[in-house]
């Protein structure tokens, strides 16, 4: 039975089943036209045109990056009854072609057990990487990182297409330019992707709202969920202050509100630039010191990626899909270093499907239990945080050169 599970066949059968499970859950909904999430904007959008001025105060399309529109439009191509099944669809087949990277060619043995364990972080997960744009990007960004070492400039121009869609991917992209040989070329990549989306966003009229994504933030409060939300949430479950968990209907979220919470938002932006400048030094002195290349930048891609967590005024719950390629690389890399990382990982999934789409009703209406449900997430990925800067610093010890047998 054992051997059964090692053979990429079972890995396909399991892929099946997970995704066959899904499409039975999202039938619920779709065959009676429904949508689940925000699946349900992302229709509106498709249906209603991507114009903010003919949205009459409706959330805008350019919340997100330009290209999350190709995959928003193109589920609506039979009709608005069937976005959620088309949407679905899509996401499945670019896991497929995931899959399909970490089981065949060079990977066929070693990709195996980390393909088992997307489908069981997939079985926690699904709800929201199938209703997210984070399930169209997760599958690109893991794509690049089997691609980067070997291959850099294509995992470069693969991570800006996924930038231009969700912004986290620059978090994984980062790393790759650092540690590479080849890191000009894999700049110049991202700037040639960027000269194409600018040009074609130019073309269709869209060019005065392209960088609206990185604006439409700003408002915004503490979220619930946020990491640094923490304290407020157990002000409101105790009462204290005033402090009060309440939803901000003009961008759909729910926030918390207390003394000093105001002043933690607007402190995030500049503690999360401080975090990536930190992250990029220690790349950079790492790399300095004799790291070995590969190892490098998927440690360094850790380490960004959940300081984009950590240190986030928005702490959504599918941003812990944004962590999922990269631990997934990382053990086809080196099991036995990443076991640890995706444990942990595991555990925050995990929690984070206890809390949506099980309980997030109580959530927002303070309920002690899942406040400490979601204080466990929260630590949890602190504690990873803190193993990815652990072992990235590791790495730039002089007693840490390895001979580079494959470097990108």
């Amino acid at each position: 039975m054992v051997d059964w599970f090692a053979r990429p066949s079972s890995v396909w059968w399991g892929f099946a089943v997970v995704h066959l499970y899904f499409l039975g859950w999202m039938a619920s909904f779709f065959l009676s036209g429904g949508t689940f999430s925000d699946t349900e904007q992302y229709r509106q959008w498709a249906m209603d045109g991507y114009n903010p001025e003919s949205l009459d105060g409706k959330i805008s399309p350019w919340v997100y990056p330009v290209l999350a529109q190709i995959p928003i439009f193109l589920a609506g191509i039979a009709g608005p009854d069937l976005y959620l099944l088309v949407w679905f669809l899509i996401i499945t087949a670019l896991n497929a072609v995931g899959l399909a990277f970490l089981t065949r060619g060079p990977r066929k043995a070693k990709g195996i057990a980390p393909a088992w364990w997307w489908l069981f972080f997939t079985v926690f997960m699904g709800y929201l990487s199938f209703a997210r744009v984070e399930g169209i990007t997760a599958p690109i960004v893991l794509i690049a990182l089997l691609y980067a070492a070997e291959r850099p400039v294509v995992a470069g121009v693969l991570l800006s297409i996924a930038t231009w869609i969700k912004v986290a991917p620059a978090a994984v992209l980062v790393p790759i330019i650092i540690a590479s040989r080849k890191r000009l070329q894999v700049l110049a990549s991202g700037v040639a992707v960027t000269a194409v989306v600018g040009l074609g966003t130019w073309l269709t009229g869209g060019l005065p709202h392209i960088l609206d994504f990185l604006t439409n933030q700003g408002e915004r409060g503490m979220q619930l969920e946020a990491t640094f939300s923490t304290p407020w949430v157990w002000l409101s479950v105790f009462n204290i202050a005033g402090s009060k968990m309440a939803d901000n209907t003009a961008i759909n979220s729910t926030e918390v509100y207390g003394p000093g919470a105001s002043v933690a938002a607007f402190l995030m932006q500049p503690l999360l630039i401080l975090a990536a400048v930190v992250a990029a030094v220690l790349l950079i002195r790492a790399l300095n010191r004799g790291a070995e290349r590969e190892e490098l930048f998927l440690e360094g891609a850790l380490m960004m990626t959940t300081a984009f967590i950590v240190f986030n005024k928005v702490g959504s719950p599918q941003f812990i899909i944004w962590l999922a390629p990269v631990i997934i690389a990382g053990l086809t890399h080196d099991w036995d270093r990443w076991k640890v990382p995706a444990a942990l990982l595991m555990g925050i999934a995990v929690t984070t499907f206890v809390i949506y789409p099980l309980f997030y009703t109580p959530l927002i209406h303070a309920h002690p239990v899942m406040a400490a449900i979601l204080t466990t997430r929260n630590v949890l990925l602190v504690v990873l945080l803190w193993w990815s800067v652990k072992r990235t610093a590791e790495l730039g010890r002089k007693s840490q050169v390895v001979p580079e047998a494959k470097t990108a």
